[in-house]
């Protein structure tokens, strides 16, 4: 789960991080007048405006701005609010900004970067720095190397004194920087670790002309799956930044990503699921979402599942390939024959079941009446939905 940057930054102050300080903002009536009490509130000279959305590359799009002055921070927020907001990570459509951040405005010596993240070949989290902060750390990563210190962090230990301290000194920091920087890093860490994080990276970490250090920015992603172990962490959740079809499926414990194809799948297991969508795209059409119902899936489960997949305007076939285990394949027959009655199904349907149950199921929908194809095989189901949509064009 993804929250905002205010958020990330709330929860690493908890953990003695030293943040740049702002003041979130929503649209409304007096919008205005609180834009210019937070102005003053920074001391009335100046002030750094950001939008609040759940992506990347803000500054690049418009979404951060300087201001020297209370009629430019107010028509910068002005600007922002509302606005649709593009950036690389949130695709051509962009997305709207509902909050701004009025933050205070730090003389900046250095930039640099920090962050914990995952690292699957050594399964633990690894601490990565870089000398270089404001950056795609991606891009570092794979031209220069060697500018990215990364430490294995101990899951149950965390992140150890003379890891901090080697940390800092790659980044080249010393005296009052070092011991701020050590605190600073240990608490990075336990947040990472206490609160079940996917990520959390600072970009850039800063150097003040005073000499403090402090996170000009924050990004925490949490594991959903570990959510309920935090429930006020679980709050910050912004439907307003997710998909809808993605916040509706999760309703009925559905797992669901939107893609950009036109072929929609429904399928049990993501191992299963990610196999439907590779087999779709070898036979030259790309699927138009990620949907695993699941092991254990009721029949109304089923039909939500469908229900969501044609709310989608690109989908112009679907392609259901179930294998039985837990999950009966005449459960399934009914979900969807029950969806494309009730739905008034429009458009080609493939459908592919094997294992527990697999007999009724495709007697089932044999005897439905409707425009069903069976399948025999992922492959054979793939290549018939595919020529079905094809046909359409």
């Amino acid at each position: 789960m993804k929250i905002h940057e205010y958020q990330a930054k709330e929860i690493l102050e908890r953990y003695g991080v030293r943040i740049q300080r702002g003041i979130v903002l929503e649209d409304g009536p007096d919008f205005a007048e609180q834009v210019a009490q937070a102005f003053d509130h920074w001391g009335g000279k100046q002030a750094v405006v950001k939008a609040q959305i759940h992506a990347g590359g803000r500054g690049k799009g418009g979404g951060v701005k300087f201001c020297t002055s209370k009629k430019a921070t107010l028509e910068a927020a002005s600007n922002m609010m509302g606005m649709m907001l593009v950036t690389h990570q949130t695709g051509p459509e962009g997305q709207k900004v509902r909050k701004v951040m009025i933050c205070e405005a730090l003389d900046l010596a250095k930039e640099h970067y920090i962050g914990i993240a995952l690292d699957r070949e050594r399964c633990c989290p690894v601490l990565m720095v870089c000398a270089e902060g404001g950056v795609e750390i991606e891009t570092i990563a794979v031209e220069r190397p060697e500018a990215l210190l990364k430490l294995p962090i101990d899951p149950i230990m965390g992140l150890q004194p003379h890891q901090a301290r080697r940390a800092a000194f790659f980044l080249g920091l010393e005296g009052a920087q070092l011991k701020q920087a050590v605190p600073f890093l240990m608490g990075l860490s336990k947040a990472y670790l206490e609160l079940d994080c996917e990520i959390a990276e600072i970009n850039p970490l800063v150097i003040t002309d005073e000499g403090d250090v402090v996170a000009l920015d924050a990004k925490i992603n949490l594991d959903s799956n570990a959510l309920f172990r935090h429930k006020a962490e679980a709050a910050m959740r912004d439907e307003n930044e997710e998909d809808p079809k993605e916040v509706e499926a999760s309703k009925f414990e559905l797992n669901y990503i939107a893609l950009n194809g036109s072929i929609g799948c429904m399928v049990n297991g993501a191992g299963l699921a990610m196999a439907t969508m590779d087999t779709i795209k070898s036979h030259g059409a790309d699927p138009a979402n990620f949907l695993d119902v699941g092991g254990s899936a009721s029949e109304q489960a089923i039909t939500e599942a469908f229900r969501i997949i044609v709310s989608d305007e690109q989908v112009r076939g679907i392609l259901v390939n179930i294998f039985g285990g837990i999950m009966k394949c005449d459960v399934i027959a009914r979900g969807v024959i029950n969806a494309a009655k009730n739905l008034e199904l429009s458009v080609p349907l493939v459908v592919r079941l094997e294992g527990t149950n697999v007999d009724e199921g495709r007697r089932l929908l044999q005897e439905s009446g409707l425009d069903i194809t069976p399948a025999s095989s992922l492959d054979e189901g793939a290549r018939l939905i595919c020529e079905a949509v094809a046909a359409l064009a």
